[in-house]
């Protein structure tokens, strides 16, 4: 039988990136828009905003609308200094990686340089099988980023593993949606949910379990009971 793959999300899946990764981002994002774009602070903040919205991304918008390249966008608003005297792990987590079976893989619209460093402040990068970070979420030469059925279709593709033997961890709606109705199992990490001001699962009730969602998790060590 086919091993189970495990897609991993990053911020607020892993760690709590709203205690203060998020708020970083945004205020870095917010910085390069105003520069590059030559707008004011309040029109950076209503693009990021809006454009992550829309596409599920703030650089996908930046991309299509205003020619942005995006790669220099996401590397010049990862840069963060001090993000990893920032960033909370939990020993439980640690040893719930380790425990639990089948290949492990971070799926994150994150860029990699971001991603590394947040997996070494955790102390967790050596469970995982590899990394698959937004610089790598191109289809047909296109910036497919989560939510986009192509890029779970490809990476389905690529892993060379049915849909049904995958389980995407998420702390977005959203991209559980997709992902389940390609056939994957889903599980919905609801840890950090409430001290998120930022994802658009703010004020949504978590006691409900949409019809997509497989499972729904406060701690990584439940994977083993859910699923």
């Amino acid at each position: 039988m086919t091993q189970t793959v495990w897609l991993f999300d990053l911020d607020n899946t892993l760690h709590n990136a709203s205690f203060a990764a998020f708020r970083m981002i945004d205020h870095s994002m917010n910085a390069y828009i105003e520069r590059e774009l030559q707008v004011s602070a309040q029109e950076a903040n209503r693009l990021r905003r809006h454009y992550w919205l829309r596409y599920g991304a703030t650089v996908l918008g930046l991309e299509r609308h205003h020619g942005v390249n995006p790669m220099h966008f996401l590397n010049h608003t990862h840069i963060l200094p001090g993000l990893e005297d920032r960033v909370r792990s939990h020993a439980h987590d640690c040893a719930a990686l380790k425990r639990l079976p089948g290949r492990k893989i971070i799926l994150t619209n994150a860029p990699a340089s971001y991603t590394e460093r947040v997996l070494a402040a955790l102390g967790i990068a050596r469970y995982f099988d590899g990394v698959i970070a937004v610089d790598q979420m191109r289809v047909c030469g296109k910036l497919r980023p989560k939510p986009d059925a192509r890029l779970f279709r490809h990476l389905l593709a690529r892993l060379r593993v049915p849909a049904s033997r995958c389980v995407l961890v998420e702390d977005t709606l959203a991209h559980q949606k997709v992902a389940r109705g390609l056939g994957m199992r889903t599980v919905w990490m609801q840890r950090w949910l409430k001290q998120n001001s930022h994802g658009p699962e703010v004020g949504v009730y978590l006691h409900r379990k949409p019809g997509y969602v497989c499972a729904r998790i406060r701690s990584l060590q439940h994977l083993h009971r859910e699923l």
